[in-house]
């Protein structure tokens, strides 16, 4: 499928004026250099001018028309834009910079538009190709409008007296409200006074050995999360969402798992049982148990929810049975992939997110059987990546 040419968005007079403005008044690029790329430019030599203004920005050169011709010619590139004329061209199309953001703002417009294009063409595509899963091509339609509309997140400088502003605000919130955590409640009460809760934007793994603990405490949190009015989704990678709701039965009840997942309910528990699934019907939790779920899966998920219901946490089990969305070298590369993905997710929706991860087995080889840092299994990207490292010790196990 495309699109004619003369259906797809552009306006050369814009690029024009915004290559112009930049060789009359080199100052001008500071003005867009946070939101305007070569590739935005839908003629083509056009991204290469500016490419090559910004090479000389960077190589702290002059930008007149002497150096720009340069930079291109030695790139070969000066005649197949039009040679030293085109240059002298645009720098005649307008009087000053003035109103360089205005234009390059028509430029970058433009391009997402062309790109949302694309993406719906390749959504199409997908579409009629009735050979694969449906739910596998919405997610990969997802991640099509998904890139488009990462390009558009920027964050300008801000200035430090909003800054301090919030800052103060913030402590004397925090010094009124003492004995209450500023985050997401746990439901630990050492563990939130400790923390002050799960804080907004924080990436935060729970580590340990197998069968030590780890998806309990993840539950216990959501549980107890949810029951202070809290929005918690639960990517499960492990067990299915019945499982999970079978284990949070289990804690309400106090009636074992095994006797839940068998159906041995003796008779006096049977409304304690209604009762508690009752209650949990009510929480606002939501579970996604996709096997190997990806980064870019889970984040799309994450990011649709949030926007139709609203997030206050994520939580992860876990980590390791996470894929990556590129080719890397090795697991190592990879696990560092997913947790810098994650570090994002939590930036982006402003929400404390809590993953389990795997401990090597390193740690049963030692005398002492305490977790370190180092005992983060797959990466070492772990620990420069989390706000928070918690580590599950049961000293009765050794």
């Amino acid at each position: 499928m495309s699109t004619p040419d003369k259906m797809v968005p552009h306006n050369v007079e814009a690029e024009e004026a915004v290559l112009g403005s930049l060789m009359i008044d080199p100052e001008a690029l500071y003005r867009v250099a946070t939101f305007l790329k070569a590739d935005d430019y839908y003629i083509q030599k056009h991204g290469w001018i500016h490419d090559a203004i910004f090479t000389l920005h960077e190589r702290r050169e002059p930008i007149d028309f002497v150096t720009i011709c340069d930079e291109l010619e030695r790139r070969e590139q000066l005649e197949e834009i039009g040679g030293a004329a085109y240059i002298t061209h645009l720098i005649n199309t307008v009087p000053s910079a003035i109103h360089i953001e205005g234009y390059a703002r028509i430029v970058t417009q433009a391009a997402t538009r062309r790109r949302l294009i694309n993406a719906a063409s390749q959504i199409a595509q997908l579409a009629y190709q009735e050979s694969e899963d449906v739910d596998e091509t919405v997610d990969r339609a997802e991640q099509a409008l998904f890139a488009v509309s990462q390009r558009r997140i920027t964050r300008e400088l801000t200035p430090i007296r909003d800054v301090v502003d919030k800052f103060s605000t913030r402590i004397e919130y925090l010094f009124e409200h003492q004995d209450e955590p500023l985050g997401v409640p746990t439901g630990f009460a050492d563990l939130d006074r400790l923390l002050g809760g799960l804080q907004r934007s924080d990436l935060v793994f729970i580590a340990a050995r197998p069968s030590v603990g780890k998806t309990s405490l993840l539950l216990s949190v959501a549980r107890n999360a949810a029951r202070h009015g809290k929005n918690v989704a639960i990517f499960s990678l492990e067990m299915s969402a019945e499982q999970i709701v079978q284990r949070l039965v289990s804690v309400e009840t106090g009636i074992d798992s095994q006797r839940l997942r068998l159906g041995r309910i003796n008779p006096d528990e049977w409304a304690l049982f209604h009762q508690a699934t009752g209650k949990l019907a009510d929480l606002h939790i939501f579970i996604d148990d996709t096997p190997s779920i990806s980064a870019t899966q889970l984040r799309t998920k994450a990011r649709r929810l949030d926007s139709e219901h609203g997030l206050d946490l994520i939580l992860i089990d876990y980590l390791q049975l996470m894929t990556g969305d590129m080719h890397t070298e090795n697991r190592v590369q990879e696990v560092s992939y997913i947790s810098r993905s994650l570090k994002g997710l939590a930036r982006e929706l402003d929400v404390p997110v809590v993953s389990a991860s795997q401990l090597s087995r390193a740690v049963e080889q030692r005398t002492d059987k305490r977790p370190i840092l180092a005992d983060l299994r797959e990466s070492g990207s772990l620990e420069q990546d989390a706000d928070v490292v918690m580590f599950i010790y049961r000293e009765e196990l050794y």
